[in-house]
This record gives C-alpha cells, sequence and structure tokens, in this order.
C-alpha cells in the first residue's frame, strides 16, 4: 500500500477517517477566508510596495500565510501562540513544578496548553502595537484616535486566536497537528506568487540558474523524505515468562528511533527567534533618538535574511531547537523502564540504568545527524540564492521542508487509522 492515491482511496471509505479529512479542509477553507478579510486603516497599496521591496516582509509574509501581505485581521499569525509555546515548555524544563505537572499525563498537558493560551494574550498584545507603531512608520497606516487604534489592535489579538482555536481544533478533530497543518497550508497558498517572483529575479539568459535551482529543490524534496524516514533500529528482546500457570514464549522485536524525532517543529520555532530582532530593529529604526535609530539600523542590517550572521544564527537555533524538542519528545529513561518491566533487554547491554545510556548515546549521534540536516537545509537556500540571484530562494528551502515534512507525517497519520481499522475486524 505504497500508492499515495490508494491510501486516499483507502482514506474515504473509511468513515471516521472522512470526517477529519472534511473536518480538516473546511477549517482550512475558513483559514482562507479569514485571510483574505483586511483590517481597516491599512494602504494596502504602499504595503505590497513595502513588501516588493523588503526581504525581511516578505519572510514574515510566507509564515503567515499571505494574511501580512493583504494584513488581514490574522496578520500576526500563529506567531504569538508559538513564541508562548516555546517559553511554556522553557518553564517545563527550568521551573520543577512546571516539570511535575508535565509528567501528569493528560491533565498536565491540559493545565499546560490553558497556561500557553493565558500567555499567548499579552505576546499578542505586544506585537500588535509593535505592529502598529512599525506600519506607522512606513506611513502605511495613519494616526489613529484611541477607539480607532483600541479597535485595531483588539481586531489583530482576536484573528491570532481565531487562527489558534482553529489549529487547536485540527489537531482534536482533524488530520496531524493543527498548526503545522495551517503553517503548511499558509506556504502551499503563496506558492505561485513565490514562484513567480523566483522566475522574475532569475536572469532569463542564464539557462544554467533555472536548471540548479530545479536541481536543488528536487535535492532537498528527496532529502527531506528520505531523513524523515530514516529510522535507526535498536534490537530488543524478551525472555521467557510465566504469569500464572501460562508461559510466555521469548521474542524479539526492535526499537524505531527516528533520524528526526523533532519533525518540522525546531524550524517553526527557530523562524519564530531569528525574525525577532531584525522585527524590534524595523520597530526602533525610526525612533528620535540617534543612539537608539541606529542600534535599530544594525540589528535591521545584521539580520538581514541574506546576511551571514543571520543565515549562521538560523543554523544554530535549528540545531538546538532539535535537540531540545528531541528531549522533551524521547525520554530514555521511561523507555529503559518500560523494557525492563516487560522482560525485555536489548543484547549485550544490562537493564535499567546500563539500557537508558545506551538509549542516550545513540539518541544524541542519530539526533546530531538530524539536526545538521535540519540547519544546513534551512540556510542552503540563501547560498543558492547568492549564487542565482534568486532572493525569493531564502524561503524556498525552509518553506520545501515544512511542506514535505507536514505531508510525510499526514500520510502516516492515514495508515495508522487505515492499519487500526483493518486490525479492528480481525478483533471482532
Amino acid at each position: 500500500m505504497n500508492n499515495p492515491i490508494e491510501k486516499i482511496k483507502l482514506a474515504f471509505k473509511d468513515v471516521a477517517l472522512r470526517k477529519k479529512i472534511i473536518f480538516t479542509f473546511f477549517a482550512f477553507f475558513v483559514f482562507r477566508v479569514f485571510a483574505y478579510l483586511p483590517t481597516p486603516a491599512v494602504d494596502l497599496d504602499k504595503l505590497q510596495d513595502l513588501f516588493s521591496k523588503n526581504q525581511f516582509f516578505a519572510l514574515l509574509d510566507i509564515f503567515s500565510g499571505g494574511t501580512l501581505i493583504n494584513f488581514s485581521v490574522m496578520a500576526l499569525g500563529l506567531a504569538p501562540y508559538i513564541n508562548a509555546s516555546i517559553i511554556m515548555q522553557l518553564l517545563t524544563v527550568v521551573v520543577p513544578k512546571m516539570e511535575e505537572l508535565s509528567k501528569e499525563g493528560e491533565y498536565g498537558r491540559a493545565k499546560i496548553n490553558q497556561y500557553t493560551r493565558f500567555l499567548t494574550l499579552p505576546i499578542t498584545l505586544v506585537q500588535g502595537v509593535g505592529m502598529f507603531v512599525l506600519l506607522r512608520n512606513q506611513n502605511i497606516i495613519g494616526n489613529l484616535n484611541f477607539i480607532e487604534f483600541l479597535s485595531f489592535i483588539i481586531t489583530l489579538t482576536a484573528g491570532s486566536f481565531i487562527l489558534m482555536w482553529l489549529g487547536e481544533l485540527i489537531s482534536e478533530f482533524g488530520l496531524g497537528n493543527g498548526i503545522s497543518m495551517l503553517i503548511f497550508v499558509g506556504i502551499i497558498a503563496r506558492v505561485p506568487v513565490v514562484a513567480a517572483q523566483t522566475l522574475v529575479t532569475i536572469n532569463q539568459e542564464s539557462l544554467f540558474s533555472t536548471l540548479f535551482i530545479g536541481i536543488f529543490i528536487l535535492f532537498v524534496v528527496f532529502a527531506v523524505v528520505f531523513i524523515n524516514q530514516a529510522i535507526r533500529k535498536v534490537p530488543v528482546y524478551y525472555a521467557k515468562r510465566i504469569r500464572g500457570n501460562r508461559m510466555y514464549q521469548g521474542a524479539s522485536n526492535y526499537l524505531p528511533l527516528r533520524l528526526n524525532q523533532a519533525g518540522v517543529i525546531p524550524i517553526i520555532f527557530a523562524i519564530s527567534f531569528v525574525l525577532f530582532p531584525q522585527l524590534i530593529g524595523n520597530f526602533f529604526v525610526a525612533s528620535p533618538n540617534a543612539n537608539i535609530a541606529q542600534v535599530a539600523q544594525f540589528f535591521v542590517r545584521v539580520f538581514n535574511p541574506l546576511s551571514f550572521f543571520y543565515n549562521f544564527f538560523y543554523f544554530i537555533l535549528v540545531v538546538a531547537f532539535t535537540f531540545f524538542y528531541t528531549a522533551i519528545v524521547f525520554n530514555p529513561e521511561k523507555i529503559a523502564e518500560e523494557i525492563q518491566k516487560h522482560g525485555g533487554f536489548i543484547p549485550g547491554i544490562r537493564p535499567g540504568e546500563a539500557t537508558k545510556k545506551h538509549l542516550q548515546s545513540i539518541l544524541y549521534k542519530i539526533t546530531s545527524v538530524g539536526a545538521i540536516f535540519l540547519g544546513l537545509v534551512a540556510v542552503l537556500p540563501s547560498v543558492m540564492s547568492a549564487l542565482t540571484g534568486a532572493q525569493q530562494l531564502v524561503i524556498g528551502g525552509t518553506g520545501v521542508l515544512i511542506v514535505v515534512s507536514v505531508v510525510l507525517e499526514t500520510f502516516k497519520v492515514i495508515e495508522t487509522q487505515i492499519a487500526m481499522k483493518n486490525y479492528d475486524k480481525f478483533t471482532r
């Protein structure tokens, strides 16, 4: 059942899975409708002209799913929620009470999600005010009275919370991770525009540049699929066991450790952080204080998406978040306890603490490969952009990485649902 078309056909035959697919597409439709619902008081012509001249704003627009260039009610996108999620996950590592709460199963996760929503509100308000000042500095929005200003901020805040709510609904009633799916749809929606802009920026007489870009995109797709599908099989053997009056024969199995345990989350987290310095720089670049304006200009220049420092910082963040998120989603100590509790052992490794250290060693090695790969894919488009002159490729590599990863994860969810359905037939 490797044919994607066959998987889709089987998915639509299953009633429960069909409902999830329909609900997911309905949520996508609602998202795209809101993406074209403009916020009042913004001069869209001046805004689009600014985006065409500034690579930073073009990058922001891609990850907002095109909501920023239209300055829709969802112009802030999922950035406030993602930032709140990063802060909460850091707190679960630093604060003992939060760490205890994260280990309390479904109740703990529900409480952390609730705290994340609470934290999203002040972050959204701050970013909304920052966006207003930024647009006013660029003469894209005029001076508003207090009621108009308040209406502007409330509109952006409501749009972000509606988007966050849609993401949670997709996670609960639809397919896959709702936040990743919405970012995926936003990128797909902007592909035609970005592709046209890329073709325009390429030297029309350079066939080499066009072929080079085509080969690069194919390489990224192939590499992402390969890394996402690659696993390290750790053999696990189970000895004979006697329970009551029954003897259970020994068996052998393997523990599949994915080369990229964190998926696309490190890229999403890293892009939220790496865009922040230039956003702050653009915020203060028109400050009446000369020293503040000079520092702001420095941030804007250094964190330009085509600069060396920006890409170096981006690479380090992707690697760091890959290790961080892998440590959260995969717990070697718990896995070692489960293997020992069920009478299992890894050949040549003693159960318990030795098994835990062995799994940690393997996880560190394979995560290093996956993290470096993600970092390289994130920054390689900048190198390609410098070679070909196609500036829109700066967002191409990250966009392709997210799109391919989300598609693979979605098909895995569909496969799992189909397999469970087939299994249920044999248990009746």
